[in-house]
């Protein structure tokens, strides 16, 4: 059965495909790809836009591996195969949430801190810096825990897959809060001239900048005492499913068609943004609706860097005169002490760029990425790149480190595939 990914892009077809329902299953099928001699991966969701999940031995899909394992007031055990959705709506019903998340929910909970998920914080980091401990499965067939001050923990929060298979993860969970949800437009060039009283005066800062204009649409999320106002059923169907998704992929599909309108179409979506305000539960206030398809790459760069990359990934589309639809994203983070992260050891800001899916255009994520590495900017595990092991060695401390754990964890590289081949090195 073939395996393709959420944008369409990544595919590959497994020699079997099993369903673990539990830890022990995973074992066995560890054990049965060793003594065969074949690979194996455990797949998600498929939204990742790499090779990460491909495997031609044995893939797991972790369908049947879902559910809460233990609750605690300040932490829950959730199986690998949970969807970060489902998950939410669990933590809610008892009164509990993250503390920080992305914007994309239907990930698994293991693929979402394999790769390094991430939401936007100015004391929060990603999903991975919510781990307290971990489950998994190793390359010779044991159980291992990995906790807190080992190296194992501090690589397999963001581990790709490469060091064993996670079928548990406890996160640290706090009780339901509220956040406030403010939408603005603003020009560019006054984000670019504020950026570090932006960041400094929102707890999440997110916001997009439509290409061939100088608009941006901020968002910003910060805790709300209360009462709650969330929109309206009529505005977030309006907001959330009309607008930004069915009218958006009609706009993509007519750029698609006649890409010299994208400039037009761009100025006439600036001119339609509007200011609104809300106080909501905080994992509908992180999350949103993706409907339209599209493929992504986006760089962590460090934060004091961040005006330069907008700067020059504005100048590098004017001057190369590239028609593009979709928004940049920029996101922000503390810290992280996971060693792949790509937040590890510095406050990072984070620059996604978005192609319509069925009008890709390499030499603008060619270019971005050129402006990305000058800057020491480290690619998204799960998002489109082209870095192999000898540039991320150098942007990435802990990078040498993580190899040797490989090495002796997983010599025979039952867990490789070619994207690890290259990311990570043979």
């Amino acid at each position: 059965m073939a395996f393709v990914n959420w944008a369409r892009n990544q595919s590959g077809t497994p020699a079997e495909v099993r369903s673990p329902s539990s830890a022990e299953d995973v074992v066995r099928a560890v054990r049965d790809a060793a003594a065969s001699g074949r690979r194996l991966r455990m797949v998600g969701t498929g939204h990742s836009f790499t090779g990460v999940a491909l495997t031609d031995g044995i893939m797991l899909r972790p369908g049947a591996l879902t559910g809460i394992r233990t609750w605690a007031d300040d932490r829950v055990t959730v199986l690998a195969g949970t969807p970060l959705r489902v998950l939410n709506e669990l933590l809610a019903r008892r009164g509990l949430a993250l503390a920080n998340m992305g914007d994309i929910t239907e990930q698994t909970v293991a693929g979402a801190i394999q790769t390094g998920t991430h939401g936007t914080g100015r004391d929060s980091g990603g999903l991975a810096d919510q781990v307290t401990e971990l489950e998994l499965v190793l390359a010779d067939g044991t159980v291992a825990t990995a906790l807190p001050g080992e190296d194992l923990f501090d690589a397999a929060r963001v581990g790709l897959g490469a060091l064993g298979v996670l079928t548990a993860v406890t996160l640290r969970v706090e009780p339901a809060f509220l956040l406030h949800n403010r939408r603005r437009r603003l020009p560019l060039g006054d984000i670019l001239g504020t950026l570090d009283e932006l960041t400094t005066a929102n707890e999440h800062l997110d916001f997009f900048w439509l290409p061939h204009t100088d608009a941006c649409l901020v968002k910003t999320n910060n805790r709300s005492p209360g009462p709650a106002s969330p929109p309206g059923a009529f505005r977030r169907w309006l907001d959330t499913v009309f607008l930004e998704n069915t009218l958006f992929g009609a706009a993509c599909a007519l750029g698609a068609r006649l890409p010299a309108l994208i400039p037009r179409i761009n100025q006439l979506s600036a001119a339609a943004l509007g200011d609104s305000e809300s106080v909501d539960a905080s994992y509908r206030a992180f999350t949103a609706r993706r409907d339209v398809r599209f493929l992504e790459m986006e760089y962590a760069v460090p934060r004091d860097r961040l005006a330069q990359a907008l700067r020059e990934t504005r100048d590098l589309v004017e001057r190369m005169d590239w028609k593009i639809t979709f928004p940049v994203e920029v996101r922000v983070t503390p810290p992280s002490d996971a060693w792949l992260s790509t937040a590890y050891g510095r406050p990072s800001a984070y620059v996604a760029c978005h192609l319509y899916r069925p009008t890709p255009n390499p030499a603008y994520f060619e270019g971005v990425e050129d402006i990305m590495t000058r800057l020491d900017g480290r690619p998204h595990w799960g998002k489109l790149h082209t870095r192999d092991a000898a540039y991320l060695a150098k942007v990435y401390p802990r990078f040498t480190d993580f190899v040797a754990l490989r090495d002796r964890l997983d010599p025979g590289r039952l867990f490789a595939n070619a994207y690890l081949d290259t990311v990570l090195g043979a």
